[in-house]
């Protein structure tokens, strides 16, 4: 199978700052993210990149829309969306950026690149949403849904030194 994400870069790098665009869809299987659960089978990551020439160099940035799905690490719901990932990469001819990616002739691989944000980007322990209050840990009721009427659990003394260590931080 033909790597989508292999871009024959040679029209950009005869002439510095020229710019190409390149809009796709890449099956996650042709990132070889299989059987990971944080993400639909048979999704498709959606590619909107665009390279920059330099003397010897191309910039690559764009964003990548990733779905997933997962269950909120409060209240257990299944949960899920469209991720929006930001790209910038640097590809040089010979390294000597420690963090650069090196062109092959004149392919740049982004197969690499778009992997690694994809998977290092995706929440391994989502949330179903920033404000979500969790389920009651005496009665097992999602607040998110009804507020129950248990009492507060009682707090832990060890942590009691730490009381007003919040009062002396600044306010927002």
């Amino acid at each position: 199978m033909a790597n989508a994400l292999r871009v024959n870069a040679a029209e950009v790098l005869r002439r510095p700052g020229t710019e190409k665009r390149f809009d796709l869809r890449v099956p996650l299987a042709d990132l070889e993210i299989i059987g990971d659960e944080r993400f639909p089978e048979g999704a498709d990551v959606e590619v909107h990149l665009r390279l920059e020439s330099l003397s010897d160099a191309i910039v690559v940035d764009g964003r990548l829309l990733v779905p997933w799905h997962g269950t909120c690490r409060r209240c257990l719901v299944e949960t899920g969306g469209i991720l929006e990932c930001e790209v910038r990469e640097l590809y040089q001819r010979t390294l000597t950026d420690p963090e650069a990616f090196e062109l092959e002739g004149d392919q740049l691989n982004l197969q690499p690149v778009v992997r690694e944000i994809v998977l290092l980007d995706t929440p391994s322990t989502p949330l179903c949403r920033p404000d979500c209050a969790g389920l009651c840990p005496t009665c097992g009721t999602n607040r998110n849904e009804d507020p129950c009427a248990c009492a507060a659990p009682p707090s832990d003394q060890r942590w009691d030194g730490l009381a007003g260590l919040k009062d002396l931080l600044p306010p927002d």
